[in-house]
């Protein structure tokens, strides 16, 4: 019995696959991946004006400078006419491409999550200490997701 049947080679993933659909470009390109670095985009500028304050603080926060030669697929972002003082960095539209090692992003992350979770106690504690026995607070971290139709 002879079957009607595609050639194995014409019946991969890459043919049965969908067509991506168009989406805009991201306005700031993303640098390719390096091994044990994350990378972050520092704004050095808003509306024209210089934002030092902002630059000094991602910097003692062991955010690096990326050099424009380290990254050559950048290269045609960069523009090179610009006034800017991070000469040989790669900056977009008063961005600068920084980077830092993937421990202390994961330190900083983890140490600004205790933060938030030492807030949201302390003002639980301070609404659990107006509570009234005769109509007590109660307090319900929970969401729920539920599909189907919605109420009309």
């Amino acid at each position: 019995m002879a079957e009607n049947r595609l050639a194995r080679e014409l019946e991969s993933r890459e043919t049965t696959q969908r067509k991506k659909p168009w989406a805009p470009s991201s306005l700031i390109p993303d640098p390719a991946p390096s091994k044990g670095w994350k990378f972050r985009w520092i704004r050095t500028s808003i509306t024209g004006q210089a934002d030092p304050m902002n630059v000094s603080a991602k910097l003692r926060e062991l955010w690096v400078p990326c050099k424009a030669e380290d990254h050559p697929e950048m290269e045609l972002y960069n523009d090179p006419s610009s006034t800017s003082r991070f000469k040989g960095n790669i900056e977009v539209g008063g961005l600068l491409l920084c980077k830092a090692p993937i421990e202390a992003v994961e330190e900083r992350n983890a140490y600004y999550a205790n933060q938030t979770q030492a807030q949201a106690e302390a003002v639980d504690n301070t609404l659990m200490r107006q509570s009234d026995s005769r109509m007590p607070i109660f307090k319900e971290r929970s969401s729920k997701v539920s599909f189907g139709r919605g109420t009309t």
